[in-house]
């Protein structure tokens, strides 16, 4: 541990950070380098690190143990058979880079290069799991013997992790017809395009909320199900997509739409497809994008499954769950079907982002821009419609049905809506004649011309400054509908209180203006003015990245600010030296510094350190002794 601190104590602040990033070392309880060196050694620690390697580096760092356990193994027999080579240096050398190579050839049946070891190793070194100097590479013991404990543990050991092949490689069965992959593909694309875009314009016209523990609630979840026509159980897949790809945020405790999504919903099938797609590709984690099949008709299944195995021997839950997550979303967006990468995904997992979309397209339908607009107020789309129609079509009529052809239904207060966001009778006669393939039917173009004469006969504002507790008012020329909406048991929680002519409202103006449009009465807000404004109902959310937190720097800071320099941490070790010897009952030989040079062995037991002298009993003179620290020049344990 001695070695280890002192290597981490000459890191530079860059390097050092970099070693506990890696490490994902949890600064709790770490008050020095010695604290940070028994974390890093620690054989739970050890192994966490270990499952996230790969056979070849866990090769490299097993086949350089052994290596060493033979030179020491050596050494013990030279020892026993030569007594007087015991008084000689009997120090083990690190093997070699060559070394290291030659014995995992030998083991394997294969050449291994230099080079491979090289790089292997100095992945080794930067996880401090051990040190590379002067082309040898030098495991620490505890390190070693974790890896040695693996047999017991059910993993491979040395042997097993060299000479056990790869399983064979990922590949397409011969004569694969993609047509039946590539059509499944491509409807799970546009489904998840289309539910994604359901839930995009739900959360625009009403955001869901976030539990405290995480997780939308469950009246959320039925909602958004409803909306999207997905079962329950989809909702927060979808969630996550939508949110990967920054079409939703989650901000001041609830989802919303963000700016992105606002745009993302106008855009073609292929391109939100392609949105949705490149933000899956861009968060694969490399140990995940590395494994992935990238040819059409490879298997995802059992295939994958060992071969994953093999690469990660260690690496048990966390691999399963990463790459379960990320398989997961690719049968949602269309990647893969039933475990098989479709062409698009193919195409996408290569890089080629653009061929991907040309492979979608020519298996999508083609969008349609025209629509049947029907007496009974209803408008059916004879196909996929196009997004920037849909998008308005949305804006003055209810979704009835989401399919391959859509149907919506006009409203008095769906019109209404589009009247309070902007559009005027002629805007949405002007809208309808041009994608209709009927024409305007007359009830239809009643309907609209009739609410826009309505629109604003109750008009919303906000109260005059000085009125508090009153935020809004409702005004109307009409008194018998003013009357009307006092006495609406739907909008009591406004608490609407007469004030002569209008009614007062603790609530804001844009609260009851969209209460009242729920409401479904011809209600416009206007400004101190009286002019008619239109109110947005919701914020967009903006994504914005959270302040950085790094824990990596925040120890390193922590660590230089308890660095006292040499001494101190000289005197820190003989200290942690005494503290294990504390905690173990032990007894050991302290060699003190006398007064004119001369040393001074004890046979001490330890009894307690503090203020930098410790007390101990002498056990040759059965008597207690305080001792300066500063006075110690080494500690071993006794015989």
């Amino acid at each position: 541990m001695l070695s280890l601190a002192t290597r981490l104590r000459a890191f530079d602040d860059t390097t050092l950070r970099h070693a506990v990033e890696a490490r994902a070392v949890s600064p709790t309880g770490i008050r020095d380098f010695f604290d940070l060196a028994d974390a890093l050694l620690d054989p739970a620690a050890i192994q966490r690190t270990l499952a996230h390697l790969d056979r070849a580096t866990l090769g490299v760092l097993a086949a350089a143990g052994e290596l060493v356990s033979a030179s020491m193994a050596d050494v013990a027999r030279r020892t026993a058979a030569d007594p007087a080579a015991a008084s000689l240096s009997t120090a083990v050398p690190a093997p070699t880079v060559a070394e290291i190579a030659a014995r995992l050839t030998d083991t394997s049946g294969t050449v291994v290069t230099h080079d491979h070891v090289a790089a292997r190793a100095a992945d080794l070194d930067r996880l401090l799991l051990c040190v590379v100097a002067d082309g040898a590479v030098a495991p620490y013991a505890a390190v070693s013997a974790q890896l040695e404990a693996w047999p017991a543990l059910g993993l491979p050991g040395a042997i097993e992790l060299a000479a056990t092949p790869a399983p064979p490689a990922l590949t397409p069965p011969d004569g694969l017809d993609m047509t039946f992959t590539d059509r499944l593909a491509a409807e799970r694309a546009f489904s998840c395009v289309s539910s994604i875009a359901e839930l995009v314009s739900e959360l625009a016209r009403d955001p869901a909320r976030e539990l405290s523990r995480g997780g939308l609630g469950l009246p959320d979840t039925k909602r958004l199900a409803l909306v999207m026509g997905v079962e329950i159980d989809a909702v927060p897949t979808l969630v996550t997509i939508a949110a990967r790809a920054e079409l939703v945020a989650h901000s001041e405790g609830y989802w919303m739409e963000t700016e992105a999504g606002e745009g993302w919903l106008i855009e073609p099938t292929t391109a939100r497809w392609a949105t949705l797609a490149k933000a899956w590709h861009a968060a694969l984690p490399d140990s995940v994008r590395g494994i992935v099949p990238r040819y059409a008709g490879v298997s995802w299944g059992q295939g994958l499954r060992g071969f994953v195995d093999w690469l990660y021997p260690a690496g048990g839950e966390w691999m399963e769950a990463q790459v379960a997550e990320f398989a997961r979303d690719a049968e949602v967006i269309g990647v893969t079907a039933h475990e098989v990468t479709s062409s698009a995904g193919a195409n996408l997992l290569s890089g080629e982002l653009s061929a991907a979309i040309a492979t979608l397209t020519a298996a999508l339908p083609a969008e349609v821009g025209a629509v049947y607009l029907q007496h009974d107020l209803s408008i059916v789309a004879p196909g996929p419609l196009a997004p920037s129609i849909d998008a308005r079509l949305r804006a003055l009529a209810d979704v009835e049905s989401r399919e391959l052809a859509s149907s919506y239904r006009i409203t008095a207060a769906s019109v209404n809506r589009a009247l309070a966001a902007g559009e005027n009778a002629e805007s949405l006669l002007t809208f309808l004649g041009t994608i209709s393939l009927t024409g305007i039917p007359q009830p239809v173009q009643y309907l609209i011309e009739e609410a826009a004469t309505r629109y604003g006969r109750v008009r919303v504002g906000s109260a005059a400054p000085g009125s508090a507790p009153k935020q809004s008012y409702v005004r109307s020329d009409d008194a018998e509908l003013l009357g009307t909406i006092e006495v609406d048991q739907t909008l009591s929680a406004l608490g609407l209180d007469r004030a002569g002519t209008r009614l007062t409202s603790r609530f804001a103006a844009d609260l009851v203006f969209w209460a009242l449009s729920d409401a479904r009465y011809p209600v416009a807000a206007e400004n101190s003015a009286g002019e008619i404004v239109h109110l947005r109902r919701h914020q967009v959310a903006r994504v914005i990245p959270p302040p950085p937190v790094d824990p990596a720097q925040a120890l390193v800071d922590k660590l230089r600010a308890s660095d006292g320099g040499e001494v101190v941490a000289a005197d820190a070790w003989l200290a942690r030296q005494l503290d294990t010897a504390i905690r173990a009952k032990q007894t050991v030989t302290v060699s003190i510094s006398m007064p004119g040079g001369v040393v001074v062995d004890y046979l001490l037991e330890p009894a307690s350190v503090g203020g930098g002298r410790f007390r101990a009993r002498d056990r040759r003179a059965d008597i207690e002794r305080t001792l300066p620290i500063s006075s110690i020049i080494s500690i071993t344990p006794a015989p």
